[in-house]
C-alpha cells in the first residue's frame, strides 16, 4: 500500500521549506520593526466562533467535527475570530491599542486550484482599539512594506481599496431591503472575479429591483475623483445622507494617510472590492498581481464589532492577512526569489584515518560556537571529503591532519592556508559564530 499527501496540501521538502522560511523571515522582520508582536491561537475552535459573523463562505469551508463530548468543533480557517475571543478574555488588562502578528496554518474545504489549496499559511496583522484611519494606512504600509522587502514593486502588485461602510450607506439610500444586503454585496465582491455578464446576472437577482441593479452599477464604475457626497448622492440620484457623508470623509483620511505614509503609487481605489468575510464594517482592500491572473496576495479591511459580537466590548480593530500560496506562486513567476541553497558554515575534513578523533571533538567545538559544522561519517578520501562538502553548501572546509595543526580552505575562492587548530578554529569563530 503506498499513500500520497492529501489533495490540497503540500510536503515541505527540505528546498521547499527554505522558500517558506525565507517568506516567514520576512513576515517576522516587518511585523517587529512595525511594533507589533506575535500571538497564536489554537489550531481548532468552537464552531461557533467562525460561524457566528464570519458569513456563508466562510461557514461553507469548515473543516468541522464533533469531539468525544458532543461539543461541535472546526479546525480554523482563519485566525481573526480566535483573535478577538483572546483580546476579549483580557480585553481589562490589555494596553491599546493593541498590535500582534501572528503566521497560522489555516485549513478550508474548498476545491484546490492554482493559488487555492486547503491547507495553508497566512500572515495576519492587526491594530485593536484606534478608530482612526491612520491604523488601517498603518496596516496597509505594513503590507506593502513585506511586499518590498521581498523585492516587489507598484510594478508587480497593486492594492485597491474601498469602503464597506459607504456601500452600505448608498444600499440603504437606494431603498434595498436589509436582508438583501449581504447577497447584494457579495454579488459586487465577484465583480472583478468573473465576465461582466455574469456579474449582472449575480447583482440583479441578488438586488430584485432594477433601479438598485443601475444604482449599484454607476456606483461601482464612479473613480475616487468621484467620491464626494454631493456627486455620489447626484449621480445616483439619492438623497444625502450623514452615512454617506461620514464614509466618504473616512475614505480621504485614509487615503490623505496613505500618501503621507509614502505608498499613494501602491494604491488605487476600486468600489469592487469588498472583501468576502461579512464582518467588515469599513475600509476594505485586496493587493493583486499587476496582470491579475492570479488569486489575491492579501486582502483585510476594518472590523469594528466582531469583539462584541464574540461577547466582548464594543472595541474598534483593523488588520489584513497575506497567504503563502500566491505570494509563493509570485515571488517564483516575477523571478524574486534569491537561490536559496543548503548552507553550512564548514565542512570537517579528516587528512588521514588517525584524525578522525580530532575531527569529531573540532565539530563538537565549532558548533558550540555557533557555526554550522558538518563531516562525513564514513571514512574516506580526502577529495570525495572535498566534494561532499561543495554538495552540502559548505563555504569553508577545515582539513584535520591532527588535534594540533589544520588547513583551511575557502571553497568559494579555493586559497587554502596550513595553520595551528586553535588558529583555524578561532578564525571560523569569529567569521560565522558567536562571535563573528
Amino acid at each position: 500500500m503506498s499513500f500520497k499527501a492529501v489533495k490540497g496540501t503540500r510536503d515541505f521538502y527540505p528546498e521547499i521549506m527554505r522558500v517558506r522560511n525565507y517568506i516567514f523571515d520576512a513576515w517576522r522582520r516587518v511585523s517587529l520593526r512595525n511594533g507589533f508582536e506575535e500571538f497564536d491561537s489554537p489550531i481548532f475552535e468552537y464552531l461557533e466562533l467562525f460561524t457566528a459573523k464570519s458569513g456563508q463562505e466562510i461557514a461553507s469551508q469548515l473543516f468541522n467535527f464533533t469531539d468525544r463530548g458532543g461539543r461541535s468543533l472546526a479546525i480554523r480557517p482563519e485566525i481573526t475570530p480566535s483573535l478577538a475571543r483572546m483580546v476579549n478574555a483580557k480585553i481589562n488588562s490589555l494596553a491599546r491599542p493593541i498590535k500582534w502578528f501572528s503566521m497560522p496554518r489555516l485549513c478550508r474545504a474548498e476545491n484546490p486550484q492554482k493559488g487555492r489549496l486547503r491547507e495553508f499559511f497566512q500572515w495576519n496583522v492587526d491594530i485593536i482599539g484606534e478608530t482612526s484611519e491612520l491604523a488601517d494606512a498603518e496596516c496597509v504600509f505594513v503590507c506593502i512594506d513585506a511586499l518590498r522587502e521581498l523585492g516587489l514593486s507598484p510594478g508587480d502588485v497593486a492594492l485597491r481599496y474601498s469602503s464597506r461602510a459607504l456601500l452600505s450607506a448608498v444600499l440603504k439610500a437606494l431603498n434595498t431591503a436589509e436582508d438583501r444586503i449581504p447577497a447584494v454585496t457579495a454579488a459586487l465582491d465577484k465583480r472583478n472575479k468573473v465576465p461582466p455578464e455574469a456579474f449582472d446576472a449575480m447583482l440583479k437577482e441578488a438586488a430584485g429591483d432594477e433601479r438598485i441593479v443601475a444604482g449599484v452599477a454607476k456606483f461601482a464604475a464612479m473613480e475616487e475623483g468621484c467620491l464626494e457626497a454631493s456627486k455620489i448622492c447626484q449621480e445616483l440620484n439619492i438623497g444625502q445622507t450623514p452615512e454617506i457623508a461620514a464614509a466618504c470623509q473616512s475614505l480621504a483620511s485614509f487615503r490623505a494617510a496613505l500618501d503621507r505614509f509614502g505608498i499613494g503609487q501602491w494604491c488605487r481605489y476600486d468600489a469592487g472590492v469588498v472583501r468576502g468575510l461579512a464582518y467588515y464594517t469599513g475600509i476594505v482592500y485586496e493587493v493583486f498581481d499587476a496582470g491579475q491572473s492570479l488569486r489575491a496576495v492579501a486582502g483585510g479591511g476594518r472590523y469594528d464589532n466582531l469583539l462584541e459580537v464574540l461577547g466582548g466590548p464594543k472595541v474598534t480593530a483593523t488588520g489584513f492577512g497575506m497567504g503563502d500560496v500566491v505570494l509563493g506562486i509570485l515571488l517564483e513567476e516575477k523571478g524574486k526569489l534569491p537561490p536559496l541553497q543548503a548552507q553550512v558554515d564548514c565542512f570537517v575534513i579528516d587528512a588521514e584515518e588517525s584524525a578522525f578523533d580530532a575531527v569529531l571533538g573540532t565539530v563538537s567545538r565549532l558548533r558550540q560556537g555557533g557555526v554550522s559544522a558538518e563531516y562525513s561519517y564514513k571514512r574516506q578520501h580526502i577529495g570525495k571529503q572535498l566534494k561532499e562538502a561543495n554538495r552540502r553548501g559548505a563555504r569553508k572546509a577545515l582539513i584535520v591532519k591532527s588535534a594540533q595543526e589544520a588547513g583551511l580552505k575557502d571553497l568559494v575562492t579555493g586559497d587554502q592556508a596550513d595553520m595551528s587548530m586553535d588558529e583555524a578554529v578561532a578564525d571560523l569563530l569569529r567569521a560565522f559564530g558567536v562571535a563573528g
